[in-house]
């Protein structure tokens, strides 16, 4: 498939044009599109005047550029959600850019990447809140009433378990590893509704929102306790909302894994890459 047309198609598919983002120090600026340097998102590499495969990631990796090279990939994409890798044990940068290296590497395969962060995460049938919550065996009921950069990232899910230690279960299950439970509200799942908010939920205007629907229970990716988050531990605890944790990485991985539906549906063959949780973000 012709590489512009993807472009153009993914470009109105996830309505890129209604919304906006920002990135800081992502790379070399030689090997980055022009277009990447105005809106930050959509292509970010542009590699590739052919697309013969997709592969899909939740961030470009060592681990998952080292997968590409293996598997020696060429004349294809990579649709990340993000421009940069998330590693909390690197604070205070927490984001580190594609090295040089890579990017060469990338350009000599004529692999191309495309970067969908908000536009992803905006509600709709591959975000990341969305497919999480389905995932959970949740049945999303409304968006949460939270917005950042211009769109609303979150969803309140009627519940199929009655308490937070029964869906905490069920998360760890899920996701394959241990997760968090931070217990700052009632045992039971109130009105039976979970709000979910996959990646970096962890914010106090999100929090605030969850209370101010009700509701005592808040499935997120980073949770951990530490001077960052601290002001939205203490309203978690003030508000009584329980916050559950399951990594940046494993919460946002299923919108990645249902994008590749979304490309096969082109008729491209489609991957997603795996890699490894940061287990600190808990």
């Amino acid at each position: 498939m012709n590489s512009a047309d993807l472009y153009q198609k993914l470009d109105a598919d996830f309505r890129l044009s209604e919304c906006r983002d920002e990135w800081e120090d992502y790379g070399e600026e030689r090997f980055v599109a022009p277009q990447f340097h105005e809106r930050h998102m959509g292509v970010f590499l542009d590699n590739a005047r052919e697309i013969t495969r997709v592969y899909t990631a939740v961030f470009p990796s060592p681990a998952v550029l080292e997968k590409l090279a293996a598997a020696d990939a060429s004349d294809a994409l990579l649709l990340t959600h993000h421009a940069m890798t998330w590693d909390i044990r690197l604070a205070p940068t927490v984001f580190s850019a594609i090295s040089s290296d890579d990017m060469e590497m990338l350009r000599r395969r004529r692999i191309a990447v495309h970067v969908l962060h908000v536009p992803l995460d905006r509600n709709g049938p591959y975000s990341t809140s969305v497919t999480l919550a389905s995932a959970l065996g949740l049945e999303v009921a409304e968006d949460l009433d939270f917005e950042y950069c211009g769109v609303k990232p979150g969803v309140i899910c009627k519940a199929s378990v009655e308490t937070v230690d029964e869906l905490s279960a069920r998360f760890s299950g899920v996701l394959g590893h241990r997760t968090s439970v931070y217990p700052y509200g009632d045992a039971a799942i109130r009105e039976g509704l979970v709000a979910v908010g996959a990646g970096g939920g962890n914010d106090p205007e999100a929090i605030e929102c969850v209370a101010d629907r009700g509701l005592n229970t808040y499935v997120t990716g980073i949770t951990v306790l530490n001077d960052v988050s601290r002001p939205a531990h203490d309203l978690a605890a003030e508000l009584g909302v329980s916050l559950l944790g399951g990594t940046h990485y494993s919460t946002e991985k299923f919108a990645c894994l249902a994008l590749c539906r979304y490309f096969q549906e082109l008729g491209l063959d489609a991957e997603f890459l795996h890699d490894l949780p940061v287990m600190e973000d808990l």
